[in-house]
């Protein structure tokens, strides 16, 4: 994929991924009981603080489209923070069985976005080409 398009499509996911995490991952913690998107047992006060913080970065994906090269430290930020994130929800849900919908969920989920950013972000040298 040439540069041009993959800024374009970083562009793009910047904006998707923002508003999926604005709204959508307080719609699916709210709504879908026991479905890899809320804990369990329910524990609603870190529920509603994880929302806080997927919202807050939200909007900031949502603005860092406007011109991605300029906020690379904040698209590498998701990148890694959804590794590590994903990486341990992993592991608990390999050794908790009552975590085990998180496989099917937000595991997956964390992962796609960061393998997605990674991908679509510029190398060192490609940036200024």
């Amino acid at each position: 994929m040439q540069q041009a398009d993959k800024q374009k499509y970083l562009t793009i996911a910047l904006y998707v991924f923002g508003i999926i995490y604005l709204i959508g991952v307080p719609v699916l913690m709210m709504g879908l009981e026991a479905s890899g998107w809320t804990w369990t047992p329910r524990q609603p006060e870190y529920e509603q603080m994880i929302m806080g913080v997927y919202a807050t970065l939200g909007v900031f994906l949502i603005m860092a489209a406007k011109n991605p090269l300029e906020h690379a430290s904040l698209i590498w930020f998701t990148v890694w923070s959804n590794i590590v994130h994903g990486g341990i929800m992993l592991f608990h849900s390999i050794i908790d069985e009552t975590e085990r919908s998180n496989l099917a969920g937000d595991v997956p989920a964390l992962f796609i976005v960061a393998a997605i950013l990674w991908y679509l972000m510029p190398r060192q040298g490609a940036a200024s080409q």
